[in-house]
């Protein structure tokens, strides 16, 4: 298929800025929204090719998570709901990155040629954006990008990040997929799983980051109030997205957001971030100002914890050979890894960091749990195993609400919304308050630290980015530094945006971790080159 001289004339208001090189990164592009237009307009040249090369519905949403306000940035959505595939994660960077029309044209009609897209076809790229500002532009720049290769966009105006993708997925399952049944698939399922147990008997108080999921939490709170869940939102767009509030804010701080300086400590509190895709449960903690956090690592033993008593619960020894795995980063905490594999029976698997390679492993499971430590995750499916369910439900109760939460948490991609159901229906199915799940485990103290460096490839690492290959000798050291400590771990990689090496560090006590990460910061910055004094 020609590249037409309509799309010379079509990128023309969408010029590359002089020296910015985008880069894809785990979820996509993110920037200064001003830096933004010609890479959105890009984008939507990518995913109208991709929905012409599978025939089928794709999606963008233009959304930079939990970065401040001024930033913006893209989520790309494959047919399936999932993240862009990674084969096509090179042909973003060249479109991106194509310094003038010219240049674009030839790279356009370089992807189509490769992926043998001869003609115009069927295909349709929905388009989304959260609360920023900026939204309606970048999202107007990716629907000039879509008619580049004739097709029309759908605008779908405001929406989390996971609600677009399981529009997409839902919409090439030939199902229902308008915002409205979203909130009722939801509803409904939670309204299933919570059926015949007591009501917890306190409100959810749930920090909204001034974004994109306070009018969408706002839409849902009617319909679970029947099921005897109450929502009270704070952050709900009044103050700056993402500024002093949200999940993002709570972890790396570990203080109370803004709005909730006076509710009382074991309140159960919960805070989603910018385009409502990460969830992180808190409480507020005596003396004022601090928070007990339920991080990721927490909420994925609470879902393997559900998931395993309703298999258990499967009639005929149905559940014996099901699959359950946990999927986690090397930043999960040494803790929650332990209390999985001595008193969960699950398998446990460890992925490079970049929820793109959890969700992939989770795929190899007949339930696959991945949760990162900043509360981004979900529990996934397998087709086999929801076909087994189907056959069962009938006379399974187990088997009935197993298939219920695989409709609660969201099968395309991690979901705040649908996670607080899911832990809200955990807890409650338990019996459990924030008592019950803290004791669980104790975490081991952490820290990370982050070393700048020349060139971040200098490091090189294997076993899933927990141990060094390059520089020789660095993973030698570090596991000298490591040998002393009592619970003792650390690890280096390099990180995907920036020339600074990042190290993480845990033992048996703050200092101790304190200590470890400084050590190992000095041997970074002494075997990779480091830049400016060693830490």
């Amino acid at each position: 298929m020609a590249l037409p001289e309509a799309v010379l004339a079509a990128s023309r208001p969408y010029p590359l800025p002089a020296g910015f090189r985008p880069s894809y990164g785990t979820a996509g592009f993110r920037a200064v929204a001003d830096l933004l237009h010609s890479t959105m307009f890009r984008c939507g040249i990518l995913m109208a090719a991709r929905a012409l090369k599978t025939r089928q519905i794709t999606g963008i949403c233009i959304t930079a998570s939990h970065n401040p306000a001024p930033d913006n940035g893209v989520k790309l959505v494959e047919p399936s709901g999932e993240m862009l595939c990674q084969e096509w994660e090179a042909y973003a960077n060249e479109l991106a990155n194509a310094g003038s029309d010219a240049e674009l044209a030839a790279a356009v009609e370089g992807l189509l040629g490769r992926e043998g897209i001869a003609a115009p076809g069927p295909g349709t790229v929905l388009i989304a954006h959260d609360t920023r500002p900026s939204g309606p532009g970048l999202a107007a720049a990716a629907a000039a990008g879509v008619r580049c290769l004739g097709l029309e966009p759908e605008m779908c105006g405001l929406l989390t990040t996971p609600q677009l993708h399981w529009m997409v997925m839902r919409r090439n399952r030939g199902k229902a997929a308008g915002e409205a049944d979203y909130y009722a698939a939801l509803a409904g399922a939670y309204a299933q799983l919570v059926a015949g147990t007591q009501p917890l008997g306190q409100t959810l108080y749930v920090d909204c980051a001034n974004g994109v999921g306070a009018p969408k939490l706002a839409a849902l709170a009617g319909q679970l109030a029947p099921a005897g869940l109450t929502l009270e939102l704070r952050n709900t767009g009044d103050g700056v997205l993402n500024g002093g509030c949200g999940s993002d804010f709570l972890q790396k701080d570990r203080q109370l957001p803004s709005q909730f300086e006076g509710v009382a400590p074991g309140t159960r509190c919960c805070a989603v971030d910018g385009d409502a895709d990460r969830l992180m449960y808190f409480t507020p903690l005596e003396g004022g100002g601090k928070a007990l956090l339920f991080d990721g690592d927490r909420i994925a033993v609470l879902a393997a914890m559900l998931v395993k008593d309703l298999i258990s619960a499967l009639p005929g020894g149905a559940g014996a050979d099901v699959r359950v795995g946990i999927i986690q980063t090397a930043y999960a905490n040494g803790a929650a890894s332990d209390y999985i594999r001595d008193n969960l029976g699950c398998g446990v698997e460890v992925t490079p960091t970049g929820v793109k390679y959890l969700h992939e492993a989770a795929h190899r499971y007949d339930v696959g749990v991945y949760f990162e430590a900043n509360g981004h995750g979900t529990v996934l499916f397998s087709k086999a195993f929801l076909a087994q369910m189907q056959q069962l439900a009938g006379e399974s109760k187990a088997a009935a609400d197993l298939l219920a939460l695989s409709v609660v948490i969201n099968q395309a991609v991690g979901d705040a919304i649908s996670g607080i159901l899911m832990v809200e229906a955990a807890l409650r199915r338990r019996g459990w308050g924030l008592p019950q799940w803290a004791a669980l485990y104790t975490d081991l103290p952490s820290r990370q630290l982050k070393v700048k460096v020349a060139d971040r490839a200098a490091i090189v690492t294997t076993d899933a980015e927990t141990r060094v290959a390059e520089p020789r000798g660095l993973q030698a050291a570090i596991d000298a530094a490591v040998a002393g400590v009592p619970r003792g771990r650390s690890f280096v990689r390099p990180s995907g945006t920036e020339d600074v090496v990042r190290v993480y560090a845990e033992a048996e006590s703050q200092e101790a971790a304190d200590a470890l990460a400084d050590a190992v910061a000095r041997l970074v910055h002494a075997k990779a080159g480091g830049v400016g004094p060693a830490p």
